[in-house]
């Protein structure tokens, strides 16, 4: 049986491995996954390189299949990602809250906001609507140059770690197990910050019907639980 050839962002790319390996055991092809930056992985699929499969967050593959890259009828929603709230290991901010949310309201983060020195946010789309967040609260000026974004492909938990942020934002499944960091709860239900992630069947690839039942199966109840032990919710839709 073939091996699939296939392009992830860095935010899916534990559990991916993970879903793909049971999908195996399954019976479905081995896939050989690369996991880069988002915005990379969505330039590379536009630029015509070879995949069978493309998992990006659905704006993304959205995109793609607008362009011709990826085929539009197989995008398909397979992971929800929450973006959680996370300080250093030995921070002295509150801890968790027994509802699982970090500051309990929107009004809470944007005190937390202003109380940080320095605010670590991902790439990628989770980092760009907390940005327009802030924008929308009009805390853009005011926190100025004490929000960092991280390097493509580092996540915000080594900046935590390492003491070069001390208030961070990330998804939820990035910042699970991570050492040096303490999570304090996904973003409250009037600020949350959801991104779904999907995949897709790549135009150019050499077996769509081999990559598309490999996709069914990452949709299926079988992938749930796997899902579920990496942090992430199953899309609605």
């Amino acid at each position: 049986m073939s091996t699939l050839k296939a392009i992830s962002s860095m935010a899916t790319r534990h559990v991916l491995a993970e879903l793909v390996a049971a999908a195996h055991e399954a019976g479905h092809p081995d896939v050989e996954i690369e996991s880069v930056g988002g915005v990379d992985a969505a330039d590379r699929v536009a630029a015509g390189e070879a995949f069978d499969l493309v998992f990006l967050a659905q704006g993304a593959l959205e995109k793609l299949a607008d362009a011709g890259r990826v085929e539009k009828s197989t995008v398909a929603p397979l992971l929800l990602s929450q973006v959680a709230v996370a300080v250093p290991s030995d921070s002295t901010d509150p801890a968790a809250r027994p509802s699982g949310t970090a500051y309990g309201s929107a009004d809470g983060v944007r005190d937390a906001l202003r109380a940080a020195k320095r605010i670590g946010y991902s790439t990628g789309p989770s980092g760009t609507a907390l940005v327009k967040m802030i924008d929308d609260w009009g805390l853009s000026d005011e926190l100025g140059d004490r929000l960092v974004q991280a390097r493509p492909g580092v996540p915000v938990a080594r900046s935590l770690a390492d003491g070069e942020v001390d208030l961070g934002f990330q998804q939820l499944s990035e910042l699970v197990g991570q050492q040096g960091v303490r999570i304090l709860g996904v973003l409250p239900n009037d600020c949350a910050i959801d991104t779904v992630f999907s995949g897709a069947v790549a135009a150019t690839s050499a077996d769509p019907e081999l990559a598309g039942g490999l996709l069914a199966y990452l949709r299926s109840g079988d992938a749930a639980e796997v899902k579920a032990r990496h942090a992430f919710g199953v899309p609605s839709a």
